[in-house]
């Protein structure tokens, strides 16, 4: 059982960065439709930017088991903020289940910030 906990840190780390990664990168290729949506829900799209630096930067961390809980409590703040200026329109059932989606991603990266980058991760590699 040990051996398959170890290895479930890095599957872990690896399925719970992927969104934000593809999201990044998918929003490079998007750039201008991104930023006319961010600006139509009120957020500046000079924040692009910062936001794919976040979403890439963070998610990679995350993967590589690297400077975990920074990278962790980084994209918890930012699923909670998405969540709360993106989709937050409650009436909507779609915008809910994203809602709650990056909600449930904001407690997974609390979880990970707590307790650490688990097995074969680059915080962990002198132990």
């Amino acid at each position: 059982m040990n051996k398959l906990q170890q290895l479930s840190a890095p599957a872990g780390r690896l399925f719970l960065a992927l969104i934000f990664v593809m999201s990044g990168f998918s929003k490079i290729g998007q750039y201008e439709q991104t930023q006319g949506y961010m600006e139509m829900m009120g957020v500046p799209g000079a924040l692009l930017p910062l936001v794919i630096l976040t979403e890439v930067i963070a998610g990679l961390a995350i993967v590589l088991g690297w400077k975990t809980k920074f990278a962790a409590i980084a994209l918890a703040g930012f699923s909670v903020m998405s969540a709360i200026l993106f989709h937050a329109d409650f009436s909507n059932p779609a915008e809910m289940t994203n809602f709650m989606k990056n909600i449930s991603l904001a407690g997974a990266f609390l979880i990970l910030f707590a307790q650490g980058a688990g097995a074969y991760s680059l915080d962990n590699r002198q132990k």
